[in-house]
């Protein structure tokens, strides 16, 4: 398993006044990474699927564990892993990290979605080869979907 990682920074206008994150905005952040996951590791801007593509991957269940906080200046790495590659769902957990202590875990599932119809519909292969390589141990993967598994050698690049 490779879990795909970048760094946000936290600043001024995302703290409340006790000087921490405000929930929501953690959120915003799972958004931001969730697109760039898209951009830089799936290969397709998710404004593309949305826009051009008439595809998107709308919300349909979130848990976020809060366990520190985040402070306005702090720079906290990112790591992004698959926990669930349903027939039309992708299941990602998010990992907030300050140096060895993790700050807060979300998962989200979000589901393939024909925007026009508002209709379900299967992930591409082209997209379920790139989230098959943020595959966590264990994680649940839709019977008879699933692509052979590929060495660092043979897995295409973004």
């Amino acid at each position: 398993m490779t879990a795909y990682s970048t760094v946000l920074q936290v600043r001024f206008g995302h703290v409340d006044p006790a000087g921490i994150a405000y929930f929501p905005r953690i959120f915003d952040y799972v958004h931001d990474v969730f697109e760039e996951v898209w951009e830089l590791h799936v290969g397709t801007r998710y404004y593309h699927l949305l826009l051009e593509e008439k595809i998107g991957f709308p919300l349909v269940h979130s848990e976020v564990d809060f366990k520190k906080p985040l402070r306005f200046g702090d720079r906290p790495i990112v790591s992004v892993t698959c926990f669930k590659l349903g027939r039309t769902s992708i299941g990602l957990r998010y990992r907030f990290m300050l140096g060895d202590e993790v700050h807060l875990e979300a998962r989200m599932i979000t589901v393939s979605t024909h925007l026009e119809t508002m209709e379900p519909f299967p992930i591409s292969d082209e997209f379920r080869k790139r989230f098959e390589l943020l595959l966590e141990p264990g994680a649940t993967v839709a019977s008879g979907t699933r692509a052979e598994p590929t060495t660092a050698s043979q897995r295409p690049h973004p």
